[in-house]
This record gives structure tokens, sequence and C-alpha cells, in this order.
């Protein structure tokens, strides 16, 4: 689930045919929408030597427009992952309000920075 690492003038467009998954999805139309990523072979068959990867997936309403989140959830079973997405969105909704109180700063010190000919 990596990017491709190419630049525009060199994107990579083959298939990784040995890292192929076949997804599904469920949400309770509220808050909540978990996408299972099964493994498969390259006919389509399931590729039990792998494991099923859970992910889920939500979105924070702002003034500004949604901010989508997404969290890996440490799940076997698509009920662990129903029981483990609050945790996991709790923490992402925190990595997110950090990541933003850090640009905020960042801002601050980069407007402090300033100097105005003229202004003392």
């Amino acid at each position: 689930m990596g990017d491709n690492g190419g630049t525009p003038n060199n994107l990579d467009f083959q298939v990784d045919k040995k890292n192929l998954y076949r997804e599904e999805s469920v949400t309770d139309l509220k808050i909540a929408t978990i996408r299972q990523l099964i493994p498969v072979n390259i006919d389509g068959t399931s590729d039990t030597s792998r494991e099923v990867i859970f992910l889920g997936n939500t979105q924070l309403g702002t003034p500004q427009g949604p901010i989508p989140l997404q969290a890996k959830l440490e799940a076997n079973t698509l009920e662990q992952a129903m029981d483990l997405f609050p945790q996991a969105m709790e923490l992402e909704t925190k990595k997110v309000i950090e990541n933003f109180k850090r640009m905020e700063a960042q801002q601050k010190k980069q407007k402090s920075n300033l100097i105005i000919p003229g202004m003392n």
C-alpha cells in the first residue's frame, strides 16, 4: 500500500503480482467503515499464507471541511476490528490534532521572525 516512488517522468505502473488483495468493505452507515484486505493469488483464489489486513476509516467534520482518518487495525477477525475501531480512531484524531498544533506553532514562529523595514 505504498506509493510507486516515481517522479512524474519516471512512474512505474507495473502491478505487483505477488502482493494482490481483494477488498471488502463493511460500514455502519454512521461513522465506521472497515476495509478488509484479503490476500489473493494471481488467479484470484485466496492466499492463505498471508494475513488479512483490516483498515478503519472515518472522517472528522471541521469548519474547513472533512478530514479523513485511517488506521490499521491489528485484528484477526472482523469482529475484533470493530472492537478496535474506536480506540484506533481516537489515537488518529490525537495525531491529527498534534500535527495541526505543530503546524500552527511553526507558522507563528515564521511570522515572528519577519523583519519589516520601518517597524520598531
